[in-house]
């Protein structure tokens, strides 16, 4: 069978090529995504088997409810890496943008009220602060990105390939 079933993947048996382990990063629990990270390292044969699970018979199961938190926080961390692990800017840069011109708007606005309008206690608004900190959080995003775009190029590994067959030596 060809594709992957997310509802599989809690089973205990699993089988893979070494080449397969061996070419991607697996840290944490992330053993349980290993199937995806496979697809997206360009593996194209990836496929299931039907297994009789069986009642455990001896001890008890050491899984406990830390499993629903650290399983959905893994599969956010593997869909992050995955889409923007060597684009970070393309995720954070359009926050940061967002917020920085929320806030612009929300402090122009304000300073025209005050300078045209002639109002006052300005200040005394909540949403003024919110204008101040959307800028912050903006501006931070956007760094944040950047700082991240240039440590993902500078990366040792970033222009590593895996090549399986070599054509014509």
């Amino acid at each position: 069978m060809s594709g992957i079933r997310l509802h599989d993947f809690n089973c205990g048996l699993k089988a893979y090529r070494s080449n397969v382990v061996k070419s991607i990063e697996v840290y944490g629990d992330m053993h349980r995504y290993i199937p995806v990270l496979a697809k997206w390292a360009g593996y194209k044969r990836i496929g299931e088997k039907v297994v009789q699970h069986q009642e455990r018979k001896y001890g008890e199961s050491k899984f406990g409810i830390e499993r629903f938190i650290r399983g959905p926080l893994d599969l956010m961390s593997v869909i992050f890496i995955s889409k923007f692990g060597k684009r970070p800017m393309h995720l954070f840069g359009p926050l940061g943008v967002l917020f920085f011109i929320i806030g612009l708007v929300i402090l122009a606005w304000l300073s025209y009220q005050k300078l045209v309008i002639l109002e006052y206690g300005i200040a005394d608004r909540p949403i003024f602060y919110f204008g101040i900190l959307a800028l912050i959080i903006g501006t931070q995003l956007f760094l944040t990105g950047f700082l991240a775009e240039l440590i993902s190029r500078s990366a040792a590994n970033r222009n590593e390939y895996l090549i399986q067959d070599q054509v014509g030596s």
